[in-house]
């Protein structure tokens, strides 16, 4: 089985050139995704790359992808309040 590389947030701060005190600002803001084992965090090195990269990258695509799909809600949206419309006149 193969194990993910995960650091403590000391070792990012070294890597990273930080203090200690910063990475764990950075966990709490969501800028590293870590996970809380009992009292102590790991960083996966993934979370780490993210920093540099950025999630920005995945956020974008997932906002263009929603973008498309814009046009086919609103016009759904325009028939249920239609309907909803002339239902509510026949009453």
């Amino acid at each position: 089985m193969l194990q993910a590389k995960t650091y403590t947030p000391e070792q990012v701060a070294e890597m990273l050139q930080l203090s200690k005190n910063t990475v764990y600002e950075l966990i709490s803001r969501g800028e590293i995704i870590a996970k809380k084992l009992g009292k102590v965090y790991r960083i996966p090195q993934s979370s780490i790359s993210f920093i540099f990269t950025g999630m920005d990258e995945d956020i974008l695509r997932a906002q263009k992808e929603d973008e498309k799909n814009l046009e086919k809600i609103d016009k759904a949206l325009k028939e249920v309040r239609k309907d909803l419309w002339q239902k509510s006149r026949s009453f």
